[in-house]
């Protein structure tokens, strides 16, 4: 039987294994520290014409010092085909957006210590140009926060390989100044139907024809010929300019009559989360596509 020699691990190999120690390291922290980064109050803030201030406050509920930055970029929601949403945060597109409030904004203070258990008024003011037409105008706020580090374990006696790992967490919220006559308008596009397997999808495709975000809830009701419903499904909308979204209804290994449909509802009647300034009524729609 052949003997093993020990061999001698190279050490850019030993740095190799242990860069992907630190990176599962690094994704374990993150993930394990999501619940306690800084906590921000309200979730949203709304300035206008009439009021060009608002405030937030900060809380750092950790035991440990929090340093904190506050800055504004450009952001809206936007979609696929398929109807996945994200949002991407943008520190050049924000400058020339004509519906970008982010250049004539301004945070007071701007970056600052949380104390472990301590809190913070964070001041927002806006200074919009001359002459600005009627409308909505949106900035994300971006909270930064950086705790203490944490040290990595050595690689072993012959290499001793540490690091340490600040914890950066973000946050980005919406802020909206709104000015002069506010419409809230949205327009269905196009609706399809796709069966797959036991799911029934149903992309919706919007356009935003009003000079504000339309703020509301989409909701669908799969039933069949004899209006038995079979599934529902319902979304939180915010629709800035174009936007796909997808209400999916699974199918349950039930007797129900064909022909089936779907029966779909757009308002902004029903949004409790969100404060009364938080929402400009709007249109609404209320359809039924076959879903054959």
């Amino acid at each position: 039987m052949m003997m093993m020699k020990n061999r001698k691990i190279p050490r850019h190999s030993l740095i190799m294994r242990w860069r992907g120690i630190i990176f599962f390291v690094v994704i374990s922290l993150i993930t394990a520290n999501l619940s306690a980064s800084v906590l921000v109050a309200p979730t949203s803030v709304y300035l206008s014409e009439k009021d060009r201030t608002g405030r937030m406050t900060l809380q750092n509920p950790t035991d440990h010092p929090e340093e904190v930055s506050v800055f504004f970029r450009f952001g809206v929601p936007i979609s696929d085909s398929l109807g996945n949403v994200q949002i991407e945060l943008s520190d050049t597109t924000g400058y020339s957006d004509p519906r970008s409030c982010v250049d004539w904004l301004k945070v007071f203070p701007r970056k600052l210590i949380l104390a472990p258990g301590a809190s913070q008024v964070i001041r927002f003011v806006a200074r919009p140009p001359k002459d600005l037409p009627d409308g909505e105008y949106w900035a994300r706020i971006v909270i930064r926060s950086e705790g203490s580090s944490t040290t990595l374990p050595v690689a072993g006696q012959n290499e001793q390989i540490t690091t340490k790992l600040n914890m950066i967490m973000q946050t980005a919220i919406i802020l909206k100044y709104r000015t002069g006559n506010l419409i809230s308008k949205l327009d269905v596009i196009d609706t399809r139907v796709k069966n797959e397997d036991s799911t029934v999808n149903c992309y919706i495709d919007m356009a935003n024809r009003g000079n504000v975000s339309y703020i509301g809830i989409l909701k669908g009701r799969l039933i069949d010929a004899n209006k038995k419903e079979i599934a529902s499904d319902h979304i939180n909308l915010a629709v800035y300019r174009d936007l796909t979204r997808v209400l999916s209804f699974k199918v349950p290994p039930n007797n129900f009559q064909p022909p089936f449909k779907i029966e779909i509802t757009i308002d902004n009647d029903d949004r409790k989360d969100l404060p009364p300034e938080g929402i400009i009524r709007g249109n609404s729609f209320l359809y039924t596509v076959a879903a054959e």
